[in-house]
């Protein structure tokens, strides 16, 4: 059996880092698989980019171009929406054709456009598709953000007020999936319960399926060791935040501060952790020192860092993880904290109280509470027994999130007809 993994990117953004953790763990299976890309910056032989570079690059823009009309002329919101009007055929290529399996991931922005999809479903090939937002359920958002338009047709899109695009777009997705079978794998129970609802993929097969981590690499690492090696305090309570840009609306940031600002107001230190410990926040991502600046607690902004091993460094540096998403799927983030044994601080949206134990292995706070996450910080800063907290994240990573764990849903899903 041979499968090929379709995504835009093999490294950048949360979709590729799960497409890339399958593939690996696929193939540690006896699955081979192979991975084509948009755009590739890594040096795995496994996985292929498309060629020409500039032709990529056109596609890109003059969807953009599209939707920048469509949404007369304002920027702010422009990647949130995609309408793959461009794109690249590959059903002549090679590792097309040498797959029995085609698994399509995150496949926007240029890369594959609604004609060119249609043309892998009229190739006979069997066809997964794994959901890491809304996208394929929608005409054109990644995030419903509480629309329900989806659920009928897109008539009226609030990302594109007055314009009839997303209404086009949904018929041509209609018109795209019509008399074809394709399996459409979520990430979470949310997600599968979200696209259930959508009026695209009605008759379609929906299942649900996380995405797999490497334990091997995300694990517990000697936390004083890593606090040294990154420039962290031995003795203090370490807060953290990750997100591949913080500064995104989405990953809730505004909240994050006000709960850290919360924490910080009270100068006994009781609702930041342990009595007479320092607290600090470390940072990870771009744009970390705008998110320093507004804290009242000392911040450690660490920047951008791609590099796995020290990504697990960090997480394992850290006391609690915090991350209060708006909206989102099943977390890369979270799920790499508690693969090194930190628990976690989050919201109640989406695939996120999946992960999260509610007081056993972390804390799931009112969606858009500042003062619940504050509290949820508290409890897991304030843990009488932080070994338990430990050890129940890396159970509930072990028996739901593990390569083997993932792998064998896989295999099970591919035996199936």
């Amino acid at each position: 059996m041979r499968v090929l993994i379709i995504n835009s990117s093999d490294t950048v953004g949360g979709a590729a880092v799960a497409a890339n953790r399958l593939m690996e763990a696929l193939n540690a299976n006896g699955v081979k698989t192979h991975m084509l890309v948009r755009e590739k910056s890594g040096n795995q032989l496994t996985v292929s980019a498309l060629k020409p570079a500039w032709r990529q690059q056109w596609n890109f823009l003059w969807e953009r171009f599209v939707i920048w009309v469509a949404m007369k002329l304002c920027r702010k919101r422009i990647f949130e929406a995609d309408i793959a009007n461009a794109g690249t055929d590959i059903t002549h290529l090679k590792e097309f054709q040498d797959a029995d399996i085609i698994h399509l991931h995150w496949i926007n922005q240029g890369m594959l456009s609604l004609h060119d999809i249609r043309k892998i479903l009229d190739s006979g090939k069997r066809v997964f598709w794994t959901m890491h937002d809304l996208w394929p359920a929608t005409a054109v958002c990644h995030y419903a953000r509480g629309c329900e338009q989806f659920h009928t047709g897109c008539d009226k899109c609030p990302l594109m007020p007055g314009s009839s695009l997303p209404r086009r777009v949904f018929k041509k997705k209609q018109q795209m999936l019509s008399g074809k079978k394709v399996t459409f794998v979520c990430c979470s129970e949310w997600l599968k319960g979200e696209a259930e609802k959508s009026a695209l993929l009605k008759g379609q097969n929906i299942v649900s399926i996380p995405n797999p981590i490497d334990t091997r690499t995300f694990r517990p690492h000697d936390k004083q060791l890593c606090r040294l090696q990154l420039g962290l305090p031995a003795d203090a309570n370490i807060i953290l935040f990750v997100s591949q840009r913080v500064t995104d609306p989405r990953k809730g940031m505004e909240y994050f501060v006000e709960a850290v600002n919360m924490l910080g107001e009270h100068k006994d230190e009781k609702r930041a952790g342990q009595e007479g410990r320092k607290t600090i926040v470390a940072i990870l991502g771009g744009h970390a020192e705008e998110v320093a600046e507004k804290l009242t607690l000392p911040a450690a902004p660490l920047g951008y860092i791609s590099e796995p091993l020290r990504i697990a460094a960090v997480y394992s540096a850290a006391d609690v993880f915090v991350l209060p998403s708006m909206e989102d799927n099943l977390p890369n983030t979270i799920m790499e904290a508690m693969a090194c044994g930190v628990p976690a601080v989050g919201f109640n949206v989406g695939g996120i109280p999946e992960m999260i134990e509610h007081r056993q292995n972390g804390y799931v706070a009112e969606s858009g509470n500042a003062a619940d996450l504050a509290a949820g910080i508290s409890f897991v800063l304030g843990h009488p027994d932080a070994d338990s907290l430990h050890k129940a994240c890396l159970h509930k990573v072990n028996r739901c999130y593990s390569q083997q764990a993932v792998v064998k849903k896989f295999l099970e899903l591919q035996a199936s007809r």
